[in-house]
């Protein structure tokens, strides 16, 4: 319970869209990502505001393929 209220907690960002993005997708599906999921996850709240918005938004694809399956989710969510 601890590591969700810390990443619901990092979830709050400078851009409104991200705010709303990310709470989504960690309210609804977050519990359910398996430990690599997670940790995918986390790397992309470690990203500038900008950089993980234009991932999100399609701009941008990331480097890794998990985050990339990742943000297809969080795009669907």
């Amino acid at each position: 319970m601890k590591n969700l209220e810390r990443v619901r907690w990092r979830c709050r960002r400078g851009l409104l869209e991200l705010d709303i993005v990310l709470g989504r997708f960690v309210g609804a599906h977050y519990a359910q990502l398996d430990e690599a999921g997670q940790q995918a996850f986390e790397l992309l709240l470690d990203m500038p505001d900008n950089t993980l918005w234009d991932m999100i938004a399609g701009r941008l694809e990331a480097a890794q393929s998990v985050q990339q399956a990742l943000l297809e989710r969080i795009r669907a969510a």
